[in-house]
C-alpha cells in the first residue's frame, strides 16, 4: 500500500526543518564564547605587541620606547580586531 502523499511531504519538510536548525546552532555560538572570543583577540593582540616591544628593547637597550610603541600598535590591532569580529558576528 503507497504512503499518503501528504505524509510524505509532511517527513521532508520536517527533515529539511531539523537540518536547518542544526546548522543554525553550529554558525551561532552562545554569547559567552562570543565574549570569549572577543576578549581574547583583544588581550593576545596587546600580550604580543608587549612582547615584541620588549624584544626589541633588550636587543637595542633602548628601554622602555619600543616597548610602549609595540603595546599602542598592539591595542589599536587589538581594538581592530574586535571590530572587525563583531562585524562578521552581526551578518
Amino acid at each position: 500500500m503507497p504512503k499518503d502523499p501528504l505524509k510524505t511531504r509532511l517527513e521532508i519538510a520536517k527533515n529539511k526543518i531539523s537540518k536547518k536548525n542544526l546548522d543554525n546552532k553550529k554558525n551561532n555560538p552562545s554569547q559567552i564564547g562570543a565574549a570569549f572570543k572577543l576578549s581574547t583577540e583583544l588581550v593576545s593582540a596587546v600580550a604580543v605587541g608587549t612582547i615584541i616591544g620588549f624584544i626589541f628593547d633588550n636587543t637595542f637597550g633602548t628601554k622602555p620606547w619600543f616597548i610602549l610603541i609595540f603595546f599602542f600598535v598592539g591595542v589599536i590591532a587589538g581594538i581592530t580586531n574586535v571590530i572587525r569580529s563583531a562585524k562578521n558576528m552581526q551578518k
